[in-house]
């Protein structure tokens, strides 16, 4: 069975990729984090927002975006950004597809949005607000993910 990934380009703080990691346990995404992490991975925010789920993540590291795109680059990315026309629920999502999340404090660097092929997307939302929590947003995306393929393997 085919399932998604949720990458996290220099992610920055350890509650959020806890929570995310948790999201991930519990739909049986990977999680592919790219550094350099804006904490460490024996950080005490990071396990209790995971909690005990740790187990059940697929987890894949990463020096750099180049490397992650390079080892990937035939599979489809979908990058989430405020700078996106399309919303994340216009776009259909395939299998084993990769839903891209940047950092906290300013999301994904305008290169690789301009430099690596895939689809564009973005969750609407009041433009006065800067942009939803990073955990939130990547559960928005991938439900939708899930649910546009029949929640595949979940109960």
């Amino acid at each position: 069975m085919n399932f998604l990934h949720i990458v996290l380009v220099e992610p920055e703080i350890p509650a959020n990729t806890g929570n995310i990691a948790r999201t991930c346990a519990v739909t049986g995404a990977s999680l592919h984090l790219i550094r350099p992490l804006g904490f460490s991975t024996a950080d005490k925010y990071l396990k209790r927002a995971g909690l005990d789920y740790w187990h059940l993540v697929d987890i894949n590291y990463y020096n750099s975006f180049a490397d992650f795109a390079d080892r990937y680059k035939e599979k489809q990315f979908y990058f989430a950004t405020t700078k996106a026309t399309m919303m994340h629920t216009e776009v259909s999502y395939v299998p084993d597809g990769f839903l891209i999340f940047g950092k906290e404090t300013r999301g994904l660097p305008q290169q690789i949005l301009d430099g690596c092929p895939g689809v564009k997307i973005r969750i609407p939302m009041i433009s006065a607000a800067r942009s939803l929590n990073l955990s939130n947003s990547v559960a928005v995306v991938l439900f939708e993910a899930l649910r546009q393929q029949g929640f595949p393997g979940l109960q």
